[in-house]
C-alpha cells in the first residue's frame, strides 16, 4: 500500500503531469455534454437516479460507460506508459485507479448538477418526484 501511494504522488510531477488536467477536462467535457442531454430529456440528476431507480440503472450506467469509456481508456494506457518510462514496470492496478480518479470521479460529480442548472431547478427537500 505504501508504494501505490508513493508511486501515486510521483506522479504528480512526472514526465506527463499535463494529462492530470486534460483527462479530467475531457470528463467535465462528455459530463456537460451529457447532463445537457439529461435536462432535455426532463430526466432526473445521473448519479441520484443511478440509487433511486434501480430498474433504468443498468441502461443509465451503460450509457456513462460508452461516453467515458474512451477517456478512461486513454487514461490507463497514458498512465502505463508513464510508469514503463519512470520505472520500465507496469502496475496495472494503479493504472486502472488513476484513470478512474482523472475519468470517472469528474464525470460523475459533474454530469448530476449541470443537469440541474439546465433545468432550473434546485434540489427539493422530499427528494426526486419525476418519474
Amino acid at each position: 500500500m505504501t508504494r501505490v501511494i508513493e508511486n501515486l504522488v510521483d506522479r504528480l510531477s512526472g514526465p506527463m503531469k499535463f494529462r492530470l488536467i486534460i483527462q479530467p477536462l475531457m470528463a467535465a467535457v462528455f459530463a456537460v455534454r451529457d447532463g445537457l442531454k439529461d435536462a432535455r430529456g426532463e430526466r432526473p440528476p445521473f448519479f441520484w437516479a443511478i440509487f433511486t431507480r434501480p430498474g433504468h440503472r443498468s441502461d443509465m450506467l451503460r450509457a456513462a460507460l460508452k461516453s467515458v469509456g474512451k477517456i478512461f481508456v486513454i487514461a490507463v494506457i497514458i498512465d502505463l506508459v508513464e510508469q514503463f518510462i519512470d520505472s520500465r514496470w507496469f502496475y496495472p492496478g494503479e493504472a486502472f485507479l488513476v484513470a478512474f480518479i482523472l475519468a470517472c470521479i469528474p464525470y460523475l460529480l459533474i454530469r448530476g448538477p449541470v443537469n440541474r442548472i439546465a433545468q432550473g431547478k434546485q434540489p427539493s427537500p422530499a427528494g426526486d418526484k419525476r418519474s
